[in-house]
């Protein structure tokens, strides 16, 4: 098992919770930043424990991209287990920075 299986395994399972769309509370949001649409060199993680708290956000700068890089990928799991969200909103593309 080499390094692109982990990283392989770690976005399927980001994607599959992703597709499911909204199943309540917690939920977390995951958008990729970049300086263009080819490199996201930032993911910022946004946490909502309940409709009404207020949001905590986490994130991870690298020199790649960061949605090729295993350690962010796993990161983002485990994150996504800690939490027990229900709900993972991940937003596709990369939004510019200025």
């Amino acid at each position: 098992m080499g390094i692109t299986m982990n990283l392989e395994k770690s976005k399927k399972r980001i994607a599959k919770k992703a597709k499911m769309g909204f199943q309540g509370y917690p939920k977390i949001s995951i958008a990729y930043l970049g300086r263009s649409e080819n490199k996201a060199d930032e993911v910022v993680l946004t946490f909502l424990a309940d409709e009404k708290s207020q949001s905590m956000e986490e994130r991870f700068q690298c020199g790649s991209d960061a949605r090729e890089d295993e350690a962010i990928q796993s990161a983002i799991v485990k994150m996504i287990e800690r939490s027990e969200a229900k709900t993972v909103v991940l937003l596709e593309g990369v939004e510019l920075k200025s």
